[in-house]
């Protein structure tokens, strides 16, 4: 009995060491050789609020999205979704590290916890949900997948493509796109392939590949930075659908509903009127709908570890969605894209909030 006892004192000890939920987190190394803390399931908020700055993983290289200017500024409707965050959070938009990822390391930095949040124009699909462990905020881009060809080639639709070489990124679902739907076309081609959107552009460029595919505003915004765009086109067929939305590790779900909730405060903001100009008008609002979302009344910060004007600090420094699309993505930028599916539901679009009660 004294041996059974033993025995059963050591399994007790050996399962609470192994199920704890007060273990300390693990470190892993950046590419820089900085040790950063890993995931643990649970600490990341906690984690970020300790260290006082959000650290977003981005693209840095797609103008509109996220890019880095000569003055070694961000900007872009990814880059403000960190900042969103980081007013939510620390009452300043600039508390926020920005780290360049390519496709291919993206979802290991998210993984290994070298990153906070990953706003890079990523698409939502099941696997990535899923086999990948990301969590995924709402959509704030509806896209969709195109082709870009030169005007002299006489390319006119997917057709023309038959034993055409075509650029593509890899380690994209671009990638698998355009197999699937060439495939279903019966059409052959030869796709050339490189992990390095800058090389895959540059390509195209050179004149080495036919056609070129990414997601539409991809292609527009990469289009900008041709040594002639007016010398090319897009191809007015859309191969896939491609709602991209950032995302955080799987297993936080602290984490997780504050940065969704971040992200449906600047939708919620336009279908109630409410912009980083008049945001002062509203502060003796009498309607319950403005005073819970700005804080005024109630207790809604609370359920996320926020201040309840939460939502109001980040309408103050970065805007509703509507500014933050126009700022980067409107007709005042050379990209000029319409907003189409990316209209508030009222206006037959896509954008949606959840109520804010």
């Amino acid at each position: 009995m004294k041996k059974s006892a033993l025995i059963l004192g050591a399994s007790l000890i050996l399962t609470t060491t192994a199920c704890g939920g007060n273990s300390a987190p693990t470190t892993t190394t950046n590419t820089g050789g900085t040790p950063v803390a890993q995931k643990t399931g649970g600490d990341r908020f906690n984690t970020i609020k300790n260290r006082g700055q959000l650290i977003c993983g981005v693209s840095g290289e797609v103008p509109g999205f996220s890019f880095v200017g000569t003055d070694g500024k961000y900007s872009g409707i990814d880059v403000d979704i960190c900042r969103a965050v980081a007013a939510a959070l620390f009452d300043n938009p600039d508390a926020v590290e920005f780290r360049n990822l390519n496709a291919k390391e993206r979802f290991t930095a998210l993984q290994t916890g070298e990153v906070d949040i990953l706003s890079r124009n990523t698409t939502w699909t099941l696997s990535r949900a899923t086999s990948v462990g990301l969590e995924f905020a709402p959509v704030v881009f509806y896209d969709g997948q195109a082709i870009m060809v030169r005007k002299s080639s006489g390319i006119k639709s997917l057709a023309d493509l038959k034993n055409k070489a075509i650029c593509v990124q890899t380690g994209t679902t671009t990638e698998q796109n355009l197999a699937d739907q060439m495939r279903k076309r019966n059409i052959t081609y030869k796709p050339v392939v490189f992990e390095d959107v800058n090389i895959t552009f540059a390509t195209y460029a050179e004149g080495r590949c036919d056609a070129i595919t990414a997601d539409r505003s991809a292609l527009v915004s990469r289009g900008t930075t041709l040594p002639k765009p007016e010398d090319n086109q897009i191809l007015p067929e859309v191969i896939s659908s491609e709602p991209l939305a950032p995302a955080v590790a799987k297993g936080d779900s602290k984490w997780g509903d504050t940065v969704k909730w971040v992200v449906y405060s600047l939708v919620k903001a336009e279908e109630l009127g409410i912009n980083s100009q008049n945001l002062a008008q509203f502060a003796n609002s009498t309607d319950p709908d403005v005073k819970r979302f700005l804080g005024t009344e109630g207790n809604l910060g609370q359920g996320l570890g926020l201040p309840n004007d939460f939502a109001a600090r980040v309408i103050k420094h970065v805007g509703n969605y509507a500014e933050v699309y126009d700022r980067n993505l409107g007709p005042k930028t050379k990209l000029n894209l319409a907003r189409g599916q990316n209209q508030l539901w009222s206006k037959g679009g896509l954008l949606y909030s959840p109520p804010f009660r």
